[in-house]
């Protein structure tokens, strides 16, 4: 069973995150959205409309930015576009147009003339997205964009989508990087082994759990972390503590008596402590305590789910 029972909901002009490790059943969700793939039970619905693979009038207001590059490497961007609007069905007349509008959002506007396999991965990335806006859909789904990019094209990914939501549309996004939900995403939905086990805003799945507090200990000798970390986790109030490449990571349940006494011990261990930065976890410490392990627990990230 590849998706069990996943039933959600996306309102018009929200961004949401869809996060899960590989195998969790994010792409065959996105699969039967689009039609691509027949649920054995269960409809979905685009404005009580409902999509099936022969739904033609209906997926036409999808658009999809697929996992694997979805381009044809010996044709211009120009050409591409030119190509996925046609199958769509955009008017000749104003299909150049909209080519000239979607390269110029996602920042190749002066590629138009050039041959895809002269491009960078970042960059046909973001030619995917410009193929899946041509027929200016309502609802657009990325299958993870920005796997396997350098991170300058990862930002301008980002801010290629960030743009897409300030023009008001509704977009379901899945990713591997937890940051990249925290900046875009209205709402995340967690799925693991086919199953919705999370629908919250990320201010809603912090609350869920109870500690909430990461501090960030800087040491003269990083290295001698290891050796305070036993000691550290015996203090009451304490969740977590962790080497970390300048010191220690250290998750508390309070940032008065537990902290002040973690200070306390590495003070009296003989270390000097250069710095102190406070702040909540990490959104992925949040995933790990909701499904048991790591969002990118798998060797292979970025393969199909």
């Amino acid at each position: 069973v590849a998706v069990d029972g996943a039933s959600f909901q996306i309102r018009s002009g929200e961004t949401v995150g869809f996060l899960g490790p590989n195998g969790a059943g994010k792409t065959t969700t996105l699969a039967m959205i689009t039609g691509l793939v027949s649920p054995d039970a269960g409809v979905v619905l685009l404005d009580g409309e409902p999509v099936t693979d022969r739904a033609d009038a209906t997926k036409r207001r999808i658009g999809l930015v697929p996992q694997d590059l979805a381009l044809f490497d010996e044709l211009s961007a120009g050409a591409n576009l030119e190509l996925f609007g046609g199958l769509f069905g955009v008017p000749r007349a104003l299909l150049k147009q909209r080519a000239s509008e979607a390269l110029a959002l996602v920042g190749l506007a002066d590629r138009l003339h050039e041959r895809v396999a002269g491009f960078s991965g970042g960059m046909k990335r973001r030619l995917n997205i410009a193929g899946a806006m041509l027929h200016d859909p309502d609802l657009i789904l990325l299958d993870e964009p920005t796997v396997g990019v350098d991170p300058q094209s990862r930002n301008a990914i980002v801010e290629n989508i960030e743009e897409l939501k300030r023009r008001g549309k509704t977009l379901l996004y899945t990713t591997h990087y937890m940051e990249e939900a925290e900046r875009l995403c209205d709402r995340i939905l967690i799925i693991d082994h086919g199953r919705i086990v999370a629908d919250d805003t990320p201010h809603g799945l912090y609350a869920r759990v109870p500690t909430s507090r990461e501090v960030l200990v800087e040491l003269e000798l990083p290295e001698a972390a290891a050796t305070l970390v036993e000691k550290l986790a015996m203090i009451p109030g304490v969740v977590m503590a962790t080497p970390s490449p300048r010191g220690l990571r250290i998750e508390v349940s309070d940032f008065g008596g537990a902290l002040a006494r973690c200070l306390e011990l590495i003070a009296s261990d003989g270390r000097t402590v250069l710095s102190v930065q406070a702040g909540r976890v990490s959104l992925e410490r949040v995933f790990m305590a909701l499904t048991g392990h790591a969002l990118r627990d798998e060797a292979t990230v970025g393969g199909p789910s």
